[in-house]
């Protein structure tokens, strides 16, 4: 990947790292409210956290981890995906029970934690996976930009959708997105320097 993406992480990583230390903030509060009035039942939008369920996450990951073992024979591409998704998830577990911050009050919520937000962290772990990888198999420019931007659009929207629904604070969204891209690119760093060794391995 291009060194603005690697610097960018630690852009993300800090942002975690704010929110995390001041969500509870009146600032912060202030933001969450005036995100919400806007988004809160936008009906187009709550359509969007369906490509961030758990359910959908685990059959595209099996997909792509079948697509990798038997198509592409790229064990470490299987590896990568299981440290990204897989990892990643456990992380945002972790996460969640370290700050412990509950969800919006409306009627029927969810009684798991609320920060950071799962669907926001997994959106952008998965989609910027497949991304990666399927960016990485064409030659064409053209082809690789267009598979990014629908990966970030998409990942956008499930985690706009979060807020739209009343499952989570818009800081609980940033902070999803920003540590799931950190991590990201933590995963890329690896998978890109044992490519590295291996080539030197075999030179």
């Amino acid at each position: 990947m291009k060194k603005g993406a690697y610097l960018f992480a630690l852009v993300t990583l800090a942002v975690f790292i704010i929110i995390s230390l001041n969500y509870r903030t009146a600032n912060f509060e202030t933001m969450d409210a005036k995100i919400q009035s806007i988004l809160r039942g936008n009906e187009s939008i709550i359509l969007f956290h369906y490509l961030g369920e758990t359910e959908f996450i685990v059959m595209i990951t099996v997909l792509l981890l079948l697509f990798l073992g038997i198509c592409k024979r790229n064990y470490r591409g299987m590896l990568f995906t299981l440290l990204t998704i897989g990892v990643g998830n456990s992380i945002n577990q972790l996460l969640k029970h370290f700050f412990e911050r509950p969800r919006p009050e409306i009627l029927d919520q969810l009684i798991t934690y609320s920060f950071p937000s799962g669907h926001s962290q997994m959106s952008v772990l998965y989609l910027f996976t497949i991304a990666y990888l399927f960016s990485n198999m064409t030659n064409s420019n053209l082809k690789a930009m267009t598979i990014w931007s629908i990966a970030i659009v998409l990942a956008f929207f499930i985690g706009l959708a979060r807020i739209a629904e009343g499952r989570h604070y818009p800081t609980d969204v940033l902070a999803g997105w920003s540590i799931g891209y950190s991590w990201f690119i933590i995963c890329v760093l690896w998978y890109e320097s044992s490519k590295h060794r291996l080539k030197q391995g075999n030179s």
